[in-house]
């Protein structure tokens, strides 16, 4: 059996970077993207958002336009630099060290990056720190019970460059049982998506009608609560609770 190289995550998407795009503009990455957006639009609006691991903006830059403000965050330089060429506000950085100051953001959110971090506990712990009492935290995970593992199971794996494949970079499948112990004190799950439920292969959305029928379903299915968490992408919405205030008085109670 061959030996499975796996790369450190910066040089992984660094390498990834010259290619991410080229079949992200429509189809399957298409409908995830767009999938995902709505999720992150319907707590963004008017807030300041933070997406850690942004990679090449193509989110982000739909999410600015509703935000009060929004920056992104991302370990890979190469990634980076195509989303300062879409005029978007970076930095780079890792999720598990994120350079922004507790309780700044009303939404941070994270997609397709947090199966491929090790410290996951340590990730949820900054996205958490970062989100100010009361604004939510969108964390998205892959999962084991979906069709999409089956296939990423059977299948070879993908090409990222002339000499790498995505087996080449840490991917770890939660339930989410396991995410939920992953959030750090404070963070309560408030919702769960599923994305990606009936697709069996990305392929099926290469031809228009078939794409548009299987587009209506999947955003269908991706709030059910029988088939949400079937869903090869298990996007989850935590709040992070206020603070209890020790220090106020029992309301009714005698000061003497």
């Amino acid at each position: 059996m061959k030996h499975r190289v796996i790369k450190p995550n910066r040089d992984y998407y660094d390498e990834f970077a010259a290619t991410y795009e080229r079949e992200r503009h429509a189809g399957y990455h298409r409908l995830i993207d767009r999938l995902e957006t709505e999720i992150a639009l319907s707590y963004a609006r008017g807030g300041r958002v933070l997406e850690a691991g942004c990679g090449t903006g193509l989110i982000l830059k739909e999410i600015r336009p509703a935000a009060e403000s929004a920056v992104g965050l991302d370990l890979s330089a190469a990634m980076l630099s195509s989303a300062r060429g879409r005029g978007l506000p970076v930095v780079q950085a890792s999720v598990t060290h994120i350079p922004f100051p507790s309780n700044h953001f009303d939404l941070a959110l994270c997609f397709k990056v947090l199966a491929h971090v090790e410290a996951i506990a340590e990730a949820m712990a900054e996205l958490g720190r970062v989100v100010r009492p009361g604004g939510h935290v969108i964390a998205e995970f892959y999962n084991p019970w979906s069709l999409r593992y089956l296939i990423k199971r059977w299948k070879r794996p993908s090409a990222i460059s002339r000499g790498t494949t995505d087996a080449a970079v840490y991917t770890r499948y939660d339930q989410l049982a396991s995410i939920r112990g992953y959030l750090p004190p404070g963070l309560e799950i408030v919702d769960v998506r599923g994305l990606r439920v009936l697709t069996p292969f990305a392929q099926v959305h290469r031809w228009p009608l078939v794409s548009s029928a299987f587009a209506f379903f999947e955003r269908k299915a991706s709030a059910l609560p029988g088939l949400r968490r079937l869903g090869g992408f298990l996007v989850v919405v935590a709040r992070k609770c206020p603070p209890v205030d020790s220090a106020r008085p029992v309301r009714g109670g005698s000061s003497r």
